[in-house]
């Protein structure tokens, strides 16, 4: 229990992670440990990882395959952690891009 009378699983449910893993394991032990729901895309393709990994032939931090390779997930799922969550969180961008449209 966390403070609070909380479990874990309801405290995880309050954070954001990112997809800024670098295998497929991660990627998927990421999705499976706190759900679609708490989690947005990220990149650091001009950022910290400047490698390619010699197995795929792609930047390490290309991980926009590594979400795209999980057969179970559905294409809502993939929309969510691609644009859907980012936009619920940070609700002011959709006022942005409305303002620009």
């Amino acid at each position: 229990m966390l403070g609070g009378g909380r479990s874990l699983e309801e405290g995880l449910k309050q954070l954001y992670f990112d997809t800024t893993v670098y295998s497929q394991d991660a990627m998927e032990m990421l999705i499976r440990a706190v759900g679609v729901d708490n989690i947005m895309f990220a990149t650091e393709m001009i950022g910290a990882v400047h490698i390619i990994n010699p197995d795929t032939g792609r930047w390490f931090d290309d991980t926009k395959p590594l979400v795209d390779a999980i057969e179970w997930l559905t294409e809502e799922d993939r929309q969510k952690i691609f644009e859907g969550n980012a936009r619920r969180v940070y609700s002011r961008l959709n006022q942005r891009l409305a303002v620009k449209a």
